[in-house]
């Protein structure tokens, strides 16, 4: 089937939003479109649509940019979090690998043999266009001084130029006692932790690009440490892995063991106080969430 939708002008997507039953002056829509897009701002009047794709009685304009607002604080919530979780994570990984194989044991592929080779070329191309958009001074002081015998950084600069995506691809390929040994620091079994490092990736790139996270349904879903050993992801509710709940106890957990001081979850907690109104369900959140230990 092809696709034959035609553009519409910002005033004929505001007509045919209002035609369908959205509350709002007509002037304000279009400024509104004109600055969000219609397409985006779609997913946030999706849950007031109905089968009939008429709105719901007393959907109106301010509601869907409360929701729209409330969420975009929350990408920003996640990627505070996230920044200090990955920091620490790549660190310790890259300690580890290199303290086994050297600062370049990344280039042969016999120290990454949880990849395939052509897997394992792909990343080291992945990781040289990752270097040669680099206008950081310690890459081009590295080049002058050692370009001559190297094509690659040593890992430790390498890292810090690579995306998450890459330092997660270098997790995946590491043996599995490396694995291990960089999954015990946070007390979780080493494929719980490789899980939960793919989906803090996925939602790293929903946040990076403005993504809709408030109602999603994630694509991939992480596991969770089990029952009869952590208990505090079970007691008194079980926690959903398929929304952004999930995201945000993981993301509890991993910034308390990485610094204990910091104050982020009680600054989300406060936050969720402040949008009481804001349905929780949509983002997974038990009924008594609160009575978690792991949210005590």
């Amino acid at each position: 089937m092809n696709y034959s939708k035609p553009p519409l002008t910002t005033f004929q997507q505001a007509e045919l939003i209002l035609s369908r039953g959205l509350e709002a002056e007509r002037s304000d829509l279009v400024d509104v479109l004109e600055a969000i897009s219609y397409y985006r701002l779609s997913g946030y009047l999706y849950p007031f649509r109905q089968e009939n794709d008429l709105y719901v009685s007393g959907a109106t304009l301010d509601k869907v940019l409360k929701i729209y607002s409330f969420d975009q604080k929350l990408l920003l919530c996640c990627l505070d979090a996230i920044e200090k979780v990955e920091v620490a994570i790549r660190t310790a990984i890259v300690y580890r690998f290199v303290h086994c194989y050297g600062p370049f044991g990344y280039l042969d592929y016999i120290n990454l043999n949880n990849l395939s080779k052509e897997g394992h070329i792909e990343w080291l191309f992945r990781i040289k266009t990752e270097t040669s958009r680099s206008k950081e001074r310690f890459v081009q002081h590295f080049f002058r001084k050692y370009g001559e015998n190297h094509e690659y950084l040593p890992l430790w600069m390498a890292s810090e130029i690579m995306s998450f995506g890459s330092i997660l691809t270098l997790y995946k390929g590491m043996n599995d006692d490396l694995k291990k040994e960089v999954a015990v620091n946070y007390s979780v079994p080493d494929k719980v932790f490789k899980s939960w490092l793919i989906s803090i990736n996925s939602v790293r790139n929903i946040c990076a690009h403005h993504g809709r996270l408030w109602n999603r349904e994630l694509g991939y879903k992480p596991l969770l440490p089990s029952l009869r050993k952590s208990p505090e992801w079970h007691t008194p509710v079980s926690i959903p892995n398929n929304r952004v709940f999930v995201i945000l106890s993981i993301l509890k957990y991993l910034v308390s063991l990485i610094k204990p001081e910091s104050t982020w979850s009680d600054q989300l907690v406060s936050f969720l106080g402040e949008n009481s109104d804001i349905d929780r369900s949509s983002m997974g959140f038990p009924e008594e969430w609160t009575e978690l230990f792991l949210w005590k």
